[in-house]
């Protein structure tokens, strides 16, 4: 994302330990058509252009974050199938359309989904829904363990 340069240099280096690079591209065909197939709707153009870059990368938890521990996530987007109904419903009660990028703290009793917006914003969407603000900021707040702000 264009946004990428803009990263927190904590962040960016995270991001590099778990394999992404300036010019990262992904193909993200397989993961549209797994999620379309599972009632997702066919990915916008803002997740398409996140995932090209994020996609397929798992980041570990790292400790105490800034308000939150540093929880681990992956931003691999059919991690979130059948779960394509929180995402509709949510879009809807805020009139955005959310696309599935991944999940935070897979494996645990806390896991929730992770999605975008078409304006780069990127929320946790379990039953509840929580933003961490818009690109590159976003990235910068799950990455180093800020609190995402309660929408409900």
């Amino acid at each position: 994302m264009d946004g990428a340069v803009r990263l927190h240099g904590e962040t960016r280096q995270i991001l590099k330990d778990a394999g992404w690079h300036v010019n990262r591209a992904v193909d993200t065909e397989r993961w549209e058509a797994e999620l379309v197939a599972d009632g997702f709707a066919p990915l916008h153009p803002v997740a398409m252009r996140f995932l090209a870059e994020f996609g397929g990368l798992t980041v570990p938890d790292g400790g105490a974050g800034v308000t939150r521990a540093r929880e681990s996530f992956t931003l691999t987007p059919t991690d979130c199938r059948g779960e394509a109904d929180s995402f509709v419903e949510w879009g809807e009660d805020i009139g955005r359309s959310i696309a599935p990028i991944g999940v935070l703290a897979g494996g645990t009793c806390a896991w929730a989904n992770l999605g975008i917006d078409e304006q780069g914003e990127v929320y946790v969407v379990s039953s509840a829904l929580a933003t961490f603000g818009r690109m590159p900021r976003a990235l910068d707040r799950l990455v180093l363990g800020h609190m995402p702000r309660d929408l409900n």
